[in-house]
C-alpha cells in the first residue's frame, strides 16, 4: 500500500466524521430555555511508509531479502467548552473553560506547595 493510499484513507474517514453536530450538539428544550452543547474537536493523523531492501540484511521466510513497510492512524479529541443559553429574551455563550483554568491552577498550586512542604521538612 502507498503513502498516498494511506493518506487517502484517513483522511476520507475524518471527512466523514466532520460535521456541525461535532462542535455543536443537538439542541436541548426544557423550561422555555433552548441549550446548545459547544466542544472543540481536534483531528490529527500521520503516516508513513519504506521501502527498499538492505543488501546485508537476512532472508525472509521465502529466502528472499527485501524491505516493506508502512502505516498510519489518526484520532479525534472532542473536549466539550461551554454552551449556548437561548431564551426568549436573551442569548448567551456561557464557557466551561474559566471553571477548567482555575481547576488546573489549584491542582498545580497543591502539587508544588506539597513539593516545597516536604523539601522543608527533610532538610529539618
Amino acid at each position: 500500500m502507498a503513502l498516498q493510499d494511506i493518506f487517502k484513507g484517513i483522511t476520507e474517514r475524518l471527512q466523514t466524521t466532520t460535521s456541525v453536530e461535532s462542535v455543536y450538539g443537538e439542541p436541548i428544550v426544557a423550561d422555555g430555555k433552548t441549550i446548545i452543547p459547544v466542544a472543540r474537536v481536534r483531528y490529527g493523523f500521520g503516516g508513513s511508509f519504506g521501502e527498499g531492501s538492505d543488501d546485508n540484511a537476512s532472508s525472509s521466510d521465502d529466502g528472499q531479502a527485501g524491505g516493506s513497510g508502512g502505516g498510519g492512524g489518526g484520532g479525534v479529541e472532542v473536549t466539550p467548552i461551554g454552551i449556548i443559553e437561548v431564551t426568549p429574551g436573551d442569548t448567551r455563550y456561557i464557557s466551561f473553560e474559566d471553571r477548567r483554568r482555575l481547576i488546573r491552577a489549584a491542582l498545580i498550586g497543591l502539587a508544588l506547595g506539597a513539593i516545597i512542604f516536604r523539601r522543608r521538612r527533610s532538610k529539618k
